[in-house]
This record gives structure tokens, C-alpha cells and sequence, in this order.
């Protein structure tokens, strides 16, 4: 491969590196919130805009970055989503900062690392490689979480969060060594055992069983999820929703990669307990959301089941891998948009406030107390339960066909249960917010702009890609196929 075609493909991660290294000699010179925030958001802008010149390069199939990366289309539109949620976030970040956050520029930092670590993830097909990608992402979180410093729930939330990832992370390694002894590789496509023994066959299962529970422990998949609600609760909410999206999309890309690479569905009992998951993930999710009265609680609930929903297409890869990519691409965009935007809309309205407004109470009438962000929750509660003319019914139908078309009866049927129980909550959240407000009710003013504008492209985006999401599914199609899936 010639060098200067390496340098293209891997031009969108030197471009973030370089930015993070900026933003941290200008921490260290002179702490200055604005310039951090800046440079944050351009480093941002200037790595998505790097991936247009990356892809030129590409051309059809996929390139080899030493053992470690395979980067094809796929991978860069996996990165672009992380890099606008991540923008998303800076955005809302800086006024969250401004107001609430006494030392404000590390924050940044860890934005920024946390990022890189989800962009090395799409592209890994090495188990050295995930588990760089899965901690400098968790690592980077622990402390991203506990913001503000000061604060008693942000910090229990991080240390609930370092425990019990820690506890995933290390299930993950011992599974990557149980599988490297059975097949005497650490590379996705020669995971299999290689020698065909008895040995190696128990090596390569008991492996497996413990890193899919490290995997299920970084989606909050059931019963791994335990530690879900309390950490969506205690983090600041725009953390909250860059864990739920950035975080989450970022395992379940490399989880895709590796299902591909090392033909791990072909076994049937990783199918069944893959299958089993999924099915009690979508039930207990939704069953688990119904009970709650904080909106923070009630997404991380809610966020459970759409892991689950994910899954299905997971499944698809033995039968058809380019289905079931376009599946959670497509997935994994409306997800993002509809998670963010929730969370913003929380983040946005507890700026002026001691503590979060984080129960469903607290938006009791908020159409009419703050139109803006009252249309926002309402059409990002109605895109989660999967309503018509929202970009969640088109992800959730698209979901529903290529789960038919993998003969997924079981799965579709939970997957029809459990949206039918969510749609009870959701549209819960609905009806308090659309509500007239009490003549003693507080007018929320003195908002940011800069927060309720995302929040209104946020809700236009739902909105457009729902009603004609033609232009989406062409743009994933011709990406996926010219991955070569």
C-alpha cells in the first residue's frame, strides 16, 4: 500500500489527535473556556470534514491498516455519526459548563478522547485494537461522568460507572484470552479454532460466553444492566446522552465488525443466547420503564430495550450482513437523534437550575411554558414509541422487515410486545408536557438560544427523515455496498 494512501485513510484520526493535542497545550498555557470550546467544536467540524478526502481514497472494499484496522465506508459513516453526536454535545457541553462547572476545560479533553476511542472501534478487526477503542472510551467517561466535581450524585454515578465497567472490561479481556488459547490468534477473522480439537473448542466457547457478557455489560443488556439507571441518573444529562449514543453505537459497531470477521454466528448456541438476550432485554426494558417517574431513569430503561431491538439485526449477519448493517446504521441514526434530543432538552432546561429537571413532573405543560423544547420531548417521545411520520417508525419498520426476512419470529414478536409497552410511557411524557400549565405555574425564560436551536434542528431532523427518509437509506445502501457487504 502506497504511504500516501495510508495517510489519507487515517487522516481523519490524526486530524482529531492533532486537536486534542492543541486543546491540551492550551489548557496547560492558559485556561480560557472559550478558546478550549472552539477549538473543541473545530476540531470536531475539521475531523467530520477529513472524512470526505479519507473516502476518496477508498474507493471500493476496504484498506489494511497494519493488523490492528481494516477502514472502509462503513467504518467512516459509523464515524461521522459519532462525530456530530460528539458536536452535539460540545455544544450543549459549553453552556452547561459556562454555568454549573468551576474547572470547565478538562471537560473537553475528555470529549475529545473519549471521541478517538469511538472512531477506532468501527474500524477494529483485532482484539488488541477493541479493547484500546473500549477504554480510552471508558476510561475518558469515568470522569466525564462525575462533572461537577463538587456534586454527590455525578460523583457516585462515576464510581458506580468505573466499578462496573471495570467488571465488563475484565469478563472481555479473560473471554479474548480464553479465545486466543483455542484459536492462537487475536485477529477477528482467525478467532475460530484453528486445529479443530476439543481443547480449543472449550476454549473458543467459555471465551465467548465471557465476552459477550463484557459486550452486554457495555450495552446494559439484561441481566447485565443493573448499573444503567443509576449512572443515566447521577451524570450530568448531556454525559448521559453522550453514553447512551456515542458510547453504546461505538461497541455495537465493533461488535458488527466482529460477528462479520470471525463467522461467530455460524455457532448456534451463541445464536440462542444472543437470541435470549435480545428477547428479555426488549421485554424487561419496557416493563422496567413503565414504574419510573424520572425521565432520566425512565430513558435508561428505555435504552435497555432499544439495545435489544439492535440485536435483531446483530442476528442477520449469518443471512444476510448487508441488511443487517444497513439495519443498524439506520437504527443507530434515528436512535441518536431521538436520544440527544431528550437529553438536551433536560440539560437545557436545568441550566438556570441547582438541580436537574429531570422528573416527568417537572415538564408538566411545557409546550406551553417553553414551546421550543416542549415540541422537541414531544416529537422525541413519539419517534421512540415508533409513530408514524417520525424517523423512529421508519427505523423501527425497517427493523421489523429485515427481522422477517431472517425468519426471526420469536424476536419479532418481543419486539412487538415490548413497543407496544413502551408506547404507554412515552406517550405518557406526551401528554404532561402538552398539558395547560397551572395559572401558578413558572414561565421558563432566559433559556440559551444556542441550546433551543439544537434542540430545534435536532426535532427537524426527526421529522424530515421520517417523512422521507428516501435520501438516508440510498446514501447507507451505496456505502454498504460499496464496503463490499
Amino acid at each position: 500500500m502506497k504511504l500516501a494512501t495510508m495517510f489519507q485513510v487515517g487522516l481523519p484520526y490524526l486530524v482529531l489527535t492533532g486537536g486534542l493535542l492543541v486543546v491540551m497545550i492550551g489548557v496547560a498555557i492558559k485556561r480560557t473556556h472559550a478558546v478550549a470550546a472552539v477549538l473543541t467544536i473545530a476540531t470536531l467540524i475539521a475531523t467530520t470534514l477529513s472524512h470526505i478526502v479519507a473516502f476518496s481514497a477508498l474507493g471500493d472494499g476496504a484498506v489494511q491498516i497494519t493488523p490492528l484496522f481494516k477502514v472502509d465506508g462503513v467504518a467512516y459513516l459509523f464515524n461521522i455519526l459519532f462525530l456530530l453526536a460528539a458536536l452535539v454535545v460540545a455544544f450543549f457541553g459549553s453552556e452547561f459548563l459556562s454555568r454549573r462547572v468551576r474547572f470547565k476545560e478538562e471537560f473537553y479533553l475528555l470529549l475529545l478522547c473519549a471521541t478517538l476511542g469511538s472512531l477506532v472501534l468501527p474500524a477494529a478487526v483485532h482484539f488488541a485494537s477493541l479493547i484500546l477503542g473500549v477504554e480510552i472510551v471508558g476510561i475518558s467517561l469515568y470522569a466525564m461522568i462525575a462533572y461537577p466535581e463538587k456534586a454527590r450524585p455525578p460523583l457516585e454515578a462515576g464510581l458506580k460507572y468505573l466499578v462496573l465497567s471495570g467488571v465488563g472490561s475484565t469478563a472481555l479481556l479473560f473471554g479474548m484470552a480464553m479465545i486466543y488459547a483455542g484459536s492462537g490468534s487475536m485477529e477477528f477473522a482467525n478467532s475460530l479454532p484453528s486445529d479443530g480439537s476439543i481443547e480449543g473448542q472449550y476454549f473458543y466457547l467459555i471465551g465467548n460466553a465471557f465476552f459477550w457478557s463484557g459486550i452486554a455489560f457495555k450495552l446494559s443488556l439484561v441481566p447485565f444492566h443493573i448499573w444503567t439507571p443509576d449512572v443515566y441518573h447521577g451524570a450530568p444529562s448531556i454525559v448521559t446522552g453522550f453514553l447512551a449514543t456515542v458510547s453504546k453505537g461505538a461497541v455495537f459497531a465493533v461488535v458488527f465488525r466482529y460477528a462479520i470477521e470471525g463467522n461467530v454466528l455460524d455457532s448456534g448456541n451463541v445464536q440462542f443466547a444472543l437470541s435470549i438476550i435480545a428477547c428479555v432485554s426488549m421485554v424487561i426494558g419496557n416493563l422496567l420503564a413503565l414504574l419510573q417517574t424520572n425521565l432520566k431513569r425512565l430513558l435508561a430503561y428505555s435504552s435497555i430495550a432499544h439495545m435489544g431491538y439492535l440485536l435483531i439485526a446483530l442476528l442477520l449477519v449469518e443471512s444476510n450482513s448487508a441488511l443487517g448493517y444497513e439495519t443498524v446504521i439506520l437504527y443507530l441514526v434515528g436512535y441518536f437523534l431521538m436520544t440527544l434530543a431528550a437529553f438536551g432538552v433536560i440539560s437545557v432546561l436545568s441550566m438556570n437550575q441547582e438541580q436537574e429537571l429531570d422528573s416527568i413532573d417537572s415538564v408538566s405543560g411545557l409546550l406551553w411554558r417553553q414551546p421550543i423544547a416542549g415540541a422537541v420531548l414531544i416529537i422525541s417521545a413519539i419517534s421512540l414509541a415508533g409513530i408514524p411520520l417520525t424517523i423512529g417508525f421508519f427505523a423501527k419498520y425497517y427493523l421489523f422487515y429485515a427481522g422477517i426476512d431472517g425468519g426471526m419470529w420469536t424476536l419479532i414478536g418481543a419486539l412487538v410486545v415490548g413497543s407496544a409497552i413502551g408506547i404507554y410511557y412515552y406517550l405518557r411524557i406526551v401528554f404532561t408536557a402538552i398539558k395547560r400549565p397551572s395559572d401558578d405555574a413558572e414561565a421558563m425564560t432566559g433559556l440559551p438560544w444556542t441550546g433551543l436551536g439544537i434542540l430545534a434542528f435536532l426535532g427537524l431532523c426527526m421529522l424530515a427523515f421520517g417523512i422521507y427518509p428516501t435520501n438516508l437509506i440510498d446514501l447507507i445502501q451505496n456505502v454498504v455496498q460499496a464496503s463490499g457487504f
